[in-house]
């Protein structure tokens, strides 16, 4: 069994900061491709932030210039950090993992409501 678990999200005022994090835990051999999604009401799920094991990253046009994903594979850790925050931010994030196990399937995490205020 394998538990995605976010944490990190809150309420902060337009321009300010966040930073989000995610952590795999259960019986993993590896982790591959993680990423950040997120939810706004009435919207769909749409992608934030992937980054591959090797370190390579894609962003949303939206988020590009703002926010940074990063990880520790060591920690199967994935983190979020979001600058220059917008109202238009406000959502439920949440995190994704490709991991394999003793088979290979996506994972998410529970969701971390983000909160920006104008």
């Amino acid at each position: 069994q394998v538990q995605l678990v976010e944490s990190g999200g809150g309420l902060v005022q337009a321009g300010g900061s966040l930073r989000l994090s995610c952590a795999a835990s259960g019986s993993i051999l590896s982790v591959n491709a993680m990423g950040w999604y997120r939810q706004s009401p009435g919207n769909q799920r749409e992608l934030v932030a992937t980054i591959a094991r090797s370190g390579s990253t894609g962003y949303a046009d939206s988020v590009k210039g703002r926010f940074t994903i990063s990880r520790d594979n060591a920690k199967n850790t994935v983190y979020l950090q979001m600058n220059s925050l917008k109202p238009e931010d406000t959502a439920v994030y949440y995190c994704n993992a490709d991991v394999l196990t003793f088979y290979r399937r996506d994972y998410w995490g529970q969701g971390t409501q983000v909160t920006v205020s104008s």
